[in-house]
């Protein structure tokens, strides 16, 4: 107790979530200033950076203990990403595309192709490699749906990108959940357990995200033309009921919410969800979520698997780019549309890492191996990710000159 003064506390106090949250925005905020200073630098680079120098590798401010306490907001800003990004997968014309299927298909099957090789060559354990390759299919819609906020971009290049980034997504937990049944029974677990277990929480994940939709597009239809603000609360709802009842189920809360999204989509008819812009309100998760990543940044980890990360990064962004290059062309894209959008693939982050945490869970025995690399290429790959992002928007001319992005924003006002 403290003699003196006895009513205060003899040692610092632990902050609370709710001091934490406001700690992460407002040196989140601090870096996005800093960062749009530099014209082609994307805020996410600023977000990340002092998250970097104020985490347990940089200035240590920020210990593990606290990034623990702000997971609840980093999962409600995952879900509300994954959310909007299915939202523009609309399950019909999905149907009616075929080129975005064949095309998706080309370059997540590359990719994984392409990555289990590299794995196996560079001596990791085939289930490792397996299961690492399924998870590098998936995309980053965090970074994708940020920085094409940022730069009003829109058009063709956003809308197929976010298509394709969504449906990397879908691939990349089916191929997952087809490749864990082999690494669970070569841990000595029944077939019955190493099929059942990832199959409920695929199709588990996919049953709850549909009956949340279906609750809340019927909500939504009670709403005018004039109740944006009452849409924003019921897609947090959602979001977040969705959240507690995957953990209540033990089901992928990422797949559910992506599941989500898509669903109101499909059934939305005048809910208006889909259509809903998450605006200010949501700016405050992402900005926590991008934060929370550049502290999450192990630098020691980064350095050791620097060769393994950097060899998954140049294989998988070549796969990629080559899958959708080539498949445009062939349909008949212009070159700069095509390279441009596969650029926004490159970003590699949420999706990676709650696939590495069910493994550290499902299949410890190779999990040492998965996580290592796959986060160290996570690193990589969130720290280049938004400028080529950024780059890939104008070199598809999905961005609006400055004038016109001016204009944009006084109509939103």
């Amino acid at each position: 107790m403290n003699t003196v003064i006895p009513f205060l506390p003899e040692n610092w106090p632990p902050l609370h979530t709710a001091a934490l949250f406001g700690l992460l925005l407002l040196i989140g905020t601090l870096g996005g200033l800093l960062a749009k200073r530099v014209r082609w630098l994307p805020t996410i680079t600023g977000f990340m950076a002092v998250g970097a120098l104020m985490g347990p590798s940089g200035l240590g401010l920020l210990s593990y203990d606290m990034l623990i306490q702000t997971q609840v907001l980093v999962d409600v800003a995952l879900g509300l990403i994954l959310f909007k990004l299915g939202t523009a997968l609309h399950p019909w014309m999905v149907i009616r595309t075929p080129k975005l299927i064949v095309t998706s298909l080309a370059e997540s099957l590359l990719t994984f192709a392409s990555v289990f090789g590299l794995m196996v060559w560079l001596g990791t354990s085939p289930l490792a490699a397996v299961i690492a390759a399924a998870i590098a299919v998936s995309s980053s819609p965090a970074v994708l749906i940020h920085v094409a906020h940022e730069l009003h971009a829109r058009g063709f290049v956003v809308d197929s990108a976010k298509a394709l980034v969504a449906l990397n997504n879908v691939f990349a937990f089916v191929l997952y959940s087809l490749a864990m049944p082999v690494a669970l029974w070569n841990n000595e677990t029944s077939w019955a357990f190493a099929i059942g277990l990832p199959a409920y929480q695929m199709l588990g994940a996919m049953v709850l995200g549909l009956l949340v939709a279906v609750l809340v597009t019927s909500i939504g239809r009670f709403t005018q033309s004039d109740d944006a603000h009452y849409r924003f609360a019921l897609i947090v709802g959602a979001v977040m009921l969705v959240l507690g009842l995957s953990v209540a189920f033990k089901v992928s809360p990422l797949f559910a919410n992506l599941t989500l999204g898509i669903a109101c989509r499909g059934l939305q008819r005048r809910a208006r969800l889909a259509n809903t812009d998450l605006g200010s309100g949501a700016d405050l998760f992402f900005i926590v979520l991008f934060v929370y990543a550049g502290a999450k940044l192990n630098v020691d980890d980064v350095i050791q698997y620097a060769p393994f990360a950097l060899a998954l990064v140049l294989v998988r962004s070549l796969s990629k780019g080559v899958g959708v290059v080539l498949s445009a062309r062939y349909f008949g894209y212009p070159w700069n549309q095509s390279f441009a959008i596969s650029l926004t693939l490159v970003p590699m982050a949420g999706l990676a890492i709650g696939l590495v945490q069910s493994t550290n869970v499902l299949a410890p025995h190779i999990a040492t191996q998965v996580s290592a690399i796959v986060l160290a290429a996570v690193a990589v790959l969130e720290t280049l990710g938004p400028p080529l992002v950024a780059y890939g928007l104008r070199l598809g001319d999905a961005v609006p000159p400055p004038e016109k992005a001016r204009v944009d924003r006084h109509h939103l006002q």
